[in-house]
């Protein structure tokens, strides 16, 4: 079948990597989304065509409106056109690489709508990891990783679906900060953070790979994914960034996959997921490489890993809370309002904090989100 795409979150890393897979496979452009940034999603548009595109931030739609003037293309804005993007079936992939809570209900309007999901938000699983996998198995609705690690074990699982796994490993790249002692992260600034060692990502998942706390948010990814519980994920810092992950099996063989630091993999995958083609990555040399290297994660340094395990084993809308609050802490450590250290401690705070009920629909967690969310913002200006 034909892949025909819509792309949320084009503007952004992961949706600049997406449309270099598009050109080299010649793929269907059916709706492009962004965030704010008019003269990228401008030049996204005149390149590959599309009928609809959103910008998010609504204020940007007369200079997006005026830059398209010439052209006959459908132009939405907000959550809901982020919405009916997602829900329009001329497409059957969405590939959702939006950043935040903003994943969320762009992604269960696809699932409802019966198209297959790519998935690089890993909130929308965080958050709301049981409501999107009970919506899909319903829907019959593929959700297929695009973080490099998840796409690793999705690959080590293909042709084992009868071979009971023991632990998955999942390999993190240590951030910019691996070694540092909590007295040097005392004056670590973002400017500091936003150093990778390997991948070229969006800021905030940037600071989130500094804290550690983007692998805690992959363990919460992978659970959900991979219908595990949460001992059976073992998280390994692996600072080649070449392993992205592997599945130990029942006989205690581990399957991984290996390849060069280069997102496009992974995404290829995804979108042509089960085919294997040529792909604009540079292949792997492990004598380049000579040596991997594989330690423990220290958590007493890194704490927000230990915090979204600690969200792991109780579930429900903790995790949600935690999710909400890193995003308000990240937002103020980018702005120099807050210290590195104090990302942590106040997602801590926040899980101690805000109630968590039951979770039954999108607006509990919606409303959970809200009131993480407002504690952070308020305790920063405090």
């Amino acid at each position: 079948m034909k892949k025909i795409i819509t792309l949320l979150g084009s503007t952004g890393s992961i949706g600049t990597q997406t449309l270099d897979v598009v050109r080299m496979h010649g793929l269907e452009v059916y709706a492009l989304a962004a965030y704010h940034n008019v003269s990228l999603l401008e030049q996204q548009v005149r390149e590959f065509h599309p009928k609809k595109v959103c910008i998010f931030d609504e204020s940007c739609y007369p200079a997006l409106r005026d830059a398209l003037s010439d052209l006959s293309v459908e132009i939405l804005t907000g959550m809901d056109g982020l919405c009916e993007l997602a829900s329009d079936t001329h497409a059957n992939l969405v590939l959702n690489s939006v950043v935040g809570m903003v994943g969320l209900q762009p992604t269960l309007a696809a699932i409802a709508a019966g198209i297959d999901v790519a998935l690089a938000n890993k909130e929308t699983l965080v958050a709301g990891g049981e409501l999107v996998m009970k919506a899909a198995a319903e829907k019959g609705v593929a959700i297929l990783p695009v973080d490099s690690e998840h796409s690793a074990i999705f690959q080590c699982l293909q042709g084992n679906a009868h071979n009971p796994v023991k632990e998955i490993l999942l390999t993190a790249s240590g951030g910019p900060f691996y070694g540092y002692t909590r007295e040097q992260l005392q004056t670590v600034t973002a400017a500091d953070a936003l150093k990778h060692p390997n991948w070229n990502m969006g800021n905030k998942v940037t600071i989130d790979s500094a804290t550690m706390m983007n692998k805690g948010l992959e363990c919460l990814e992978a659970k959900w994914l991979f219908d595990l519980q949460p001992e059976q994920i073992t998280v390994l810092v692996h600072r080649q960034s070449v392993m992205h992950s592997g599945v130990m099996y029942a006989d205690n063989s581990v399957i991984a996959q290996l390849g060069v630091p280069d997102m496009r993999l992974p995404i290829q995958y995804a979108i042509l997921y089960p085919e294997r083609k040529p792909c604009p990555v540079a292949p792997l040399s492990l004598t380049q490489y000579a040596t991997l290297t594989f330690a423990e994660p220290d958590e007493q340094t890194f704490r927000c890993l230990a915090l979204a395990k600690k969200a792991m084993q109780a579930g429900g809308l903790l995790p949600c809370v935690m999710n909400g609050a890193n995003e308000i802490a990240v937002q103020a450590f980018l702005q120099g309002k807050i210290g590195f250290l104090e990302i942590a401690d106040y997602v801590e705070t926040a899980m101690r904090t805000v109630e968590t009920p039951e979770l039954h629909t999108c607006a509990d967690v919606l409303k959970t989100d809200q009131k993480a969310r407002e504690l952070v913002q308020n305790l920063i200006q405090k």
